[in-house]
């Protein structure tokens, strides 16, 4: 089975950067969203491709993996080094070199002989690491999991289910686990003694339980503090106004300036995150001005007169791109 592109998922060529990889999924995951998208099951698919894309290059270990080994290396147990030594070995015996896990195990017949020199690769052992000797007691290993979880439950904690696989006997475990409040995208909760069996008594391991929280089309972390997309309609903008805020303290209301214009910003202090031993962080309001999304003549009409109020040019900003003449 071919790997699957999860650079192509984003948008991206392959070893995009840190800060690409980060842009192209807020911007897809916002298109994608299901809220912009309802009763949509491809764009539902799509967004699920891509937070699961994302899941794997954003986390440095896994991209690590995938960039070098491709989808395999992201399977539970696989061992890098026994893999590069067991493919230098096969290639060294052969002459081959091969740059994929297809190639390797294509070739090797998935634990048969290879050709007549009598090498052989066991793909079982590669994934699980050394094999287990006698009945020597040894503590479980570790496992990995992901949980997602919406972007208002991470914020306020919740309580979830996790549904996991322990390897080798494949017996699904269910745990109903607490996501603490202010959980971020990427962060580890270690479960103890909920990872694989001990062998001969030995206690089992444990189950780190990676966070996933899918962007929000309207909601964000930067560090510490809160940001939050608020429209307001031309005529408040225009004149200022007071329009109401949630915020997890609870409902204010918060001053439109005079004038304001889309991207202008208003700090709410101490509105923000809640901060174990700290206050809490800040509240962040970008101001979209928000067009009437009605049509037709009478709309038209009254666009044309603000128009023609118009004094400023709303381009003036815009940089000229245009390279000089040499």
């Amino acid at each position: 089975m071919a790997d699957r592109d999860f650079y192509g998922e984003l948008g991206l060529g392959r070893g995009a950067p840190e800060a690409d990889i980060k842009k192209a999924y807020r911007r897809l995951a916002r298109e994608l969203h299901p809220d912009r998208n309802p009763d949509d099951p491809k764009a539902e698919e799509r967004f699920k491709a891509v937070a699961e894309a994302y899941g794997v290059l954003s986390d440095a270990k896994k991209k690590a993996l995938y960039d070098e080994f491709g989808e395999v290396g992201l399977r539970e147990g696989f061992d890098p080094d026994m893999f590069r030594r067991r493919a230098g070995a096969f290639a060294g015996a052969g002459g081959v070199d091969f740059s994929s896990f297809e190639d390797l195990f294509g070739a090797a017949g998935f634990g048969g002989a290879a050709g007549g020199d009598g090498f052989r690769v066991d793909i079982d052992e590669i994934l699980r690491g050394t094999r287990q000797r006698g009945r020597t007691s040894r503590r479980g290993s570790d496992l990995e999991a992901s949980v997602e979880v919406g972007f208002l439950d991470a914020l306020h904690g919740s309580e979830t289910e996790v549904h996991y696989s322990l390897p080798r006997s494949g017996r699904e475990k269910k745990l109903k686990v607490r996501i603490p409040a202010g959980a971020k995208d990427g962060q580890k909760v270690r479960l103890r003694g909920q990872g694989s069996p001990g062998r001969a008594g030995a206690p089992a391991g444990d189950l780190l339980l990676v966070i996933r929280v899918p962007p929000d089309p309207n909601l964000w972390l930067e560090g510490d503090d809160l940001h939050l997309r608020l429209p307001v309609t031309p005529l408040e903008a225009h004149d200022g106004a007071k329009v109401p805020v949630s915020t997890p303290d609870g409902e204010v209301q918060v001053s439109i300036p005079e004038g304001a214009k889309s991207g202008a910003k208003l700090r709410l202090r101490r509105k923000g995150v809640a901060r174990k031993g700290r206050a809490r962080s800040d509240l962040i309001v970008h101001l979209e001005v928000a067009l009437p999304e009605a049509s037709g003549d009478e709309v038209r009409e009254l666009l044309e007169k603000l128009e023609a109020h118009r004094q400023d040019d709303v381009r003036a900003a815009v940089p000229d791109l245009t390279p000089p003449e040499s």
